[in-house]
């Protein structure tokens, strides 16, 4: 079911499995709060739903953010998107009395999960980067100790090169987070060796989580 909350269109499914972390789901451009419900189901059965659509348009594609070019970003627009999702998660987590969630995102819905965790450091219990790049030129000096990440790119990905996840893996390790950096056969799409990878992380953030 679609509602409304601070400003976002999403969707919410309840958790059916207690101890189950929540999933924040964050779609790539032309995406909608629809779009990775069932991999999210896949990746954390049994876990709480939460997934926004992103509020800009380009060409009638929802995005969370601008940008000026491909691969070229308008960080102040980021900037401001990323407040407004944190503060829309902060709601939905007091409407829903959810935990603090993991992030699911792909290609642009993960760049803005990258923001959050160094620019919101306090929303995200841990996150799954799927196609991620650099989203800051100067990211913020933010503290995320021992939170949990998984960034997996593509070995044959068009849209970025190598080097850009793994500065971000090496700014993620910077702040104090747990990276795991994979790269899997695959172009900017994604394969069952990410919905593989994605399953085994939550599982392993659900046995460490406290009881």
């Amino acid at each position: 079911m679609t509602d409304n909350l601070a400003g976002f269109t999403y969707r919410f499914e309840k958790g059916s499995a207690a101890g189950s972390p929540p999933i924040l789901l964050l779609h790539g451009t032309g995406g909608d709060e629809n779009d990775l419900i069932d991999l999210g189901r896949v990746v954390a059965p049994g876990s709480a739903l939460l997934s926004p659509r992103g509020q800009v348009l380009e060409h009638g594609m929802p995005r969370f953010f601008r940008r000026l070019a491909e691969g070229v970003f308008d960080e102040a627009d980021l900037k401001q998107r990323t407040d407004a999702l944190a503060d829309f998660v902060i709601a939905a987590r007091k409407r829903y009395a959810l935990e603090a969630p993991i992030a699911l995102g792909f290609s642009n819905g993960a760049n803005i999960a990258a923001a959050m965790l160094m620019q919101r450091p306090d929303i995200l219990s841990g996150a799954v980067l799927l196609r991620a790049m650099v989203p800051y030129g100067g990211p913020p000096a933010a503290s995320i100790p021992g939170t949990s990440v998984l960034i997996a790119s593509g070995a044959q990905d068009p849209i970025m090169p190598a080097s850009n996840p793994a500065q971000l893996a090496a700014q993620l390790r910077e702040r104090g987070a747990a990276v795991d950096h994979r790269i899997v056969p695959a172009g900017h799409g994604l394969t069952q060796a990410d919905v593989n990878l994605a399953a085994a992380f939550v599982k392993n953030i659900a046995v460490k989580a406290p009881a």
